[in-house]
């Protein structure tokens, strides 16, 4: 591990200022630290930022869910609010990593976390996000884990993160805070596919802080789940996930918010299949129907091409569970 410094900061205006001479965040420190320990990572100054209060859990006054950047993983998942208003959001954390790191991990830090692709951790293959200009040894290796949607001929690494995949399915926003003020940004355009800057993978500006997750409201009922497919039960990244909720009314599918990570380059959202849904009945047949639509636009590699069926099926099957919930 190279040489850095450290500072704890107790206020946001203390963190942006620190984050403005080029220092970075560290909360949790459950992906950056690691990132450190191998080499991949060498930030000169880490601004601790836990004491600062980005700890809330809230309804906001439209009727969603506002989630502090510093909420904990395991305290999210087990907060009433996140559970009787999203379980989708519940069911993705505690299906993230070990209990050990939810306990450390936040949801802010969750979605600030890098590949984990193994050829971006090895600092002796060749990776774009590590080194830009250098390749891609994972398009010529061994991709099996790897993306079949949203890659680029410069990356085909895939999102790790399981909440961010529930989150991308009922359209949250992130918020930041920055030395020019406070914005706020669709999760569909915070998260950035590789194309040709795959270093970049997050719309963030010098020197801003994410403050908080916000989901909007949603018409009510509204059922969710979100279901995972590993190679093993215990900790592991998803080969394939799926987020649903879908609100039903008259016995009619009113809305439908899908998506799936394991797949994508960041979680990816299923237009198709959503608009496949909506205004019918469900049946069997038509959670058959839809799912067919998850893996359109799908490039497989070398290694991966079975992602495309397994995306069908666990896309079918968490229909199934969710639009049958009593």
């Amino acid at each position: 591990m190279h040489p850095f410094s450290y500072v704890k900061v107790s206020d946001v205006a203390g963190a942006l200022a620190a984050g403005r001479r080029g220092g970075r965040y560290i909360a949790g420190g459950t992906t950056l630290v690691d990132l450190m320990r191998e080499g991949v990572e060498r930030p000169s100054t880490l601004v601790d930022i836990s004491a600062l209060p980005l700890r809330e859990v809230s309804a906001t006054a439209r009727g969603g869910l506002r989630i502090g950047a510093l909420v904990r993983m395991a305290e999210a998942a087990a907060h009433p609010k996140v559970r009787a208003t999203f379980p989708v959001i519940s069911q993705a954390l505690e299906l993230s990593a070990s209990a050990q790191l939810r306990n450390m991990a936040t949801v802010g830090g969750n979605l600030m976390q890098r590949t984990r692709c193994t050829y971006f951790r090895d600092v002796t293959a060749a990776c774009n996000k590590r080194e830009p200009g250098s390749g891609c040894a994972a398009l010529g290796g061994f991709n099996r884990t790897h993306a079949i949607l949203g890659a680029s001929d410069h990356c085909v690494a895939t999102h790790p993160s399981d909440v961010a995949v529930a989150f991308a399915a009922l359209e949250a926003s992130v918020h930041l805070h920055g030395p020019d003020g406070q914005r706020s940004v669709a999760l569909a355009d915070f998260l950035l596919p590789p194309d040709g800057t795959p270093q970049r993978e997050q719309a963030v500006r010098p020197g801003e802080l994410v403050t908080a997750v916000e989901i909007p409201a949603l018409p009510r009922p509204l059922g969710s789940g979100y279901l995972k497919v590993a190679d093993r039960q215990s900790y592991q990244f998803a080969l394939i996930s799926a987020a649903v909720a879908l609100h039903v009314r008259g016995g009619v599918i009113r809305e439908a918010k899908v998506a799936a990570g394991g797949v994508g380059t960041v979680p990816w959202k299923l237009p198709a299949v959503e608009r496949r849904l909506i205004g019918e009945r469900p049946s069997e047949a038509l959670w058959a129907e839809a799912a067919e639509r998850a893996a359109d636009g799908a490039r497989p590699l070398k290694h991966n091409t079975f992602k495309i069926e397994l995306l069908k099926r666990t896309v079918e099957r968490q229909l199934r569970i969710v639009g049958t919930a009593p």
